[in-house]
């Protein structure tokens, strides 16, 4: 990805459907669902709050929960906070070559 200029975290982000209930509507067809969610995740009681609100409090934890993911999988995978592996990470799987050093040197440059 990296050689095709996909560089950094703004890529490796799901669609904005994915992250959770896009329109008042989708709410409210699984209300039920979402307001025990606010309860059980957050500690929110969702009695007297706009769908909106709701709404927006739930993506705001999801997103929040999908960026602590993305943190403990670049550092597994050896990558930094921008998802671009590290010079000792390169260095350990023995590609630690000159051009492939070239091409990190370049994607630090692009985030």
């Amino acid at each position: 990805a990296l050689r095709l200029g996909r560089v950094g975290r703004k890529h490796d982000y799901p669609p904005y459907r994915a992250m959770g209930p896009v329109t008042k509507l989708e709410y409210e067809s699984r209300q039920e669902r979402y307001d025990e969610q606010l309860k059980r995740l957050l500690e929110i009681d969702p009695v007297g709050m706009s769908t909106e609100e709701k709404m927006n409090q739930l993506r705001r934890y999801r997103e929040a929960q999908y960026e602590l993911l993305m943190d403990a999988v670049y550092e597994r995978r050896g990558w930094d906070a921008n998802s671009i592996p590290t010079v000792e990470k390169l260095h350990e799987l023995g590609i630690d070559f000159p051009e492939v050093l070239a091409v990190i040197e370049e994607a630090k440059k692009k985030v």
